[in-house]
């Protein structure tokens, strides 16, 4: 009985070397298509018709001409993480995360002045609530901070002002990466970097800093799931002329267009070399904004500003 076992066990043919390595690519493969999330776009690039990416009403939409490429920003060295754009003092807010730092910057990048953030932590954006104030994100804490515009020379205090923690799924630096305003319907969207992606939308934020206290927090999970395809999550934009959301990944270099209201995909952009004449691709891209006429901005660590016009 054994001898009859031991010649059937003979006949089954040995794996080459080869064979093994192939399946190992494609094991590799599926796995990084996955994470990647290429097989949903490729999906929504069969499905999808191609005008619909270039919707009249798209925040992308247009042709973009890069103004400004790869702009090193005077006297930052490093950690240049997130920008919004003011329309009541035409110009830029940018912050630093080690060492913690506010900018206000012109928008052909100059730096106009600095605020130092004593006691704040790892800041990585901030967004302008309008009214004279600025929202800033510590991701480590999960914390929002509200914070007035500074109106004269020196630091900010962390211990002057409240700040909302949420946490959820607090643990390491992958925490709260990225804001936009709502400033119409008083919405608030926050991104969580990775591990997992999430989209958080914070309702009633402003009405509650009032006193007319009514917080909504709603788990945005389903626009992840539907129309993020990207590794990551790096910044947030609400655009108020459009009422879209922009999305921003540094991994896949990437901005999506969703919806404001479905989370519906309407159009991405890669930001790689071929993207508005562009000299290299954007290395890292922490920051993103629009201004009132459309133009976009981007920071990239260590310290790139970036300027888009639309043709």
């Amino acid at each position: 009985m054994l001898s009859v076992a031991k010649r059937a066990f003979t006949r089954v043919p040995a794996l080459r070397p080869w064979v093994w390595m192939l399946f190992v690519s494609l094991l590799v493969a599926g796995y990084q298509m996955r994470a990647l999330h290429l097989d949903d776009r490729l999906y929504y690039w069969l499905t999808t018709p191609a005008v619909s990416q270039w919707a009249p009403d798209s925040l992308l939409g247009r042709d973009y001409k890069v103004q400004v490429d790869a702009k090193v920003v005077g006297g930052v060295q490093n950690n240049l993480s997130g920008i919004t754009y003011d329309e009541q003092r035409d110009h830029l807010w940018a912050v630093l995360n080690n060492p913690e730092e506010l900018l206000a910057m012109s928008k052909e990048g100059e730096v106009l002045a600095r605020y130092p953030l004593s006691g704040f932590s790892d800041v990585e954006d901030v967004t302008y609530l309008g009214d004279g104030l600025l929202l800033l994100a510590e991701e480590r804490e999960h914390r929002l901070v509200v914070v007035p515009v500074p109106t004269r020379a020196g630091a900010l205090f962390r211990e002057d002002y409240h700040g909302l923690t949420l946490g959820i799924q607090r643990g390491g630096n992958q925490g709260f990466e990225g804001v936009g305003y709502d400033r119409a319907r008083d919405r608030l969207f926050v991104a969580k970097e990775h591990s997992p992606m999430k989209l958080y939308e914070i309702r009633g934020l402003k009405s509650s800093l009032n006193g007319n206290f009514g917080l909504e927090i709603i788990d945005q999970q389903d626009w992840i799931r539907d129309s993020v395809f990207a590794s990551d999550l790096s910044s947030v934009h609400f655009d108020a002329r459009t009422g879209h959301l922009a999305l921003l990944s540094d991994e896949s270099k990437r901005i999506m267009e969703l919806d404001g209201d479905s989370g519906k995909l309407i159009s991405f952009r890669n930001l790689n070399d071929n993207f508005a004449g562009l000299g290299k691709s954007v290395p890292q891209g922490e920051g993103m904004t629009f201004d009132d006429q459309g133009n976009l901005y981007i920071v990239s660590e260590p310290n790139l500003f970036y300027r888009f016009g639309r043709g």
